[in-house]
């Protein structure tokens, strides 16, 4: 079983090597170990199965808690984030290309799975989920591409969307449907479609047709962060796809995501990830490999 217990961010950029229709590994955090997330979105739909959790889930229809037992559906570019108390916790992480679903004829499962879910289960289908997700991280390591593979994800798709009861977001901070959400909506459509966004806080403004002071105050009480430090994590989290996804070498990512210098991109990086660059592409080949 491979863990990782190192502190860092819980919800990797995508991380599924090309070639591969998913990924899937176990996080674990002990009590009191630094732990960190952001708002943030993946270009992969993704399962989040907590073995052992307390906190909030934030997401695109409001925030609730979460608990052990609970499992929680991005879809692809929604966005999303955790605040975790510090808690010894733990969970599986399931990546998949959204359009494995589409490719092995779960089209009911790829129409309930166009918006997040939070899901609980029954003590009974709980213990069968943890039997599956057993069952399926065996054989990724034995073998991605098998048949069995790929059918084993089918199987909890299919169980985690046919068994599962959705825990109903709080009305009163539903996200999507929030009035300053979608005013920040030009912005944020700009963000999930480039890897890279360079736009000024009154670039930004101008382009959401309102007052820079009223942008900053929106997005800040949105995302919990100012428009600045979400830029920078933005290229972070894309110049961390690009050292899983690509060969480009740390020089060239820090130049092509306009960080001052070599020097200065390491530095955030480490800050972020708890580990350089050339650190965690090298951890990330060795789990893939």
């Amino acid at each position: 079983m491979h863990t990782r217990n190192k502190a860092g961010i819980h919800c990797e950029p995508i991380s599924i090597k090309p070639g591969y229709q998913f990924e899937v590994h176990r996080v674990a955090y002990q009590r009191n170990e630094v732990y960190a997330c952001m708002m943030h979105f993946h270009q992969v739909h993704e399962f989040i199965i907590f073995e052992d959790v307390q906190g909030m889930y934030y997401h695109s229809q409001g925030q609730s808690a979460i608990q052990k037992g609970d499992v929680v559906f991005t879809p692809a570019l929604e966005t999303h984030d955790y605040e975790l108390t510090e808690h010894a916790k733990a969970w599986y992480i399931i990546q998949f290309m959204p359009q494995f679903l589409i490719d092995n004829g779960l089209l009911y499962e790829e129409a309930i799975l166009r918006r997040g879910l939070q899901l609980r289960f029954s003590q009974q289908d709980w213990q069968s989920i943890q039997q599956q997700v057993n069952w399926l991280e065996q054989s990724y390591l034995d073998d991605p591409h098998s048949v069995k593979s790929a059918t084993l994800l089918k199987l909890i798709i299919i169980w985690l969307v046919a068994q599962g009861k959705a825990v109903l977001p709080n009305a009163e901070r539903a996200l999507v449907t929030d009035a300053s959400y979608k005013k920040l909506s030009p912005i944020l459509s700009l963000f999930r479609e480039q890897d890279v966004v360079e736009l000024t806080l009154v670039e930004a403004a101008v382009m959401c047709h309102i007052s820079t002071s009223y942008f900053s105050r929106l997005f800040k009480r949105t995302f919990n962060c100012n428009y600045s430090q979400f830029v920078v994590q933005h290229k972070l989290y894309t110049s961390a796809r690009w050292l899983g996804q690509s060969e480009k070498s740390i020089t060239q990512i820090s130049y092509d995501l306009n960080f001052s210098n070599p020097s200065h991109f390491i530095s955030m990086f480490k800050r972020y990830f708890s580990k350089t660059p050339n650190q965690y592409r090298k951890a990330l080949w060795k789990q893939l490999s």
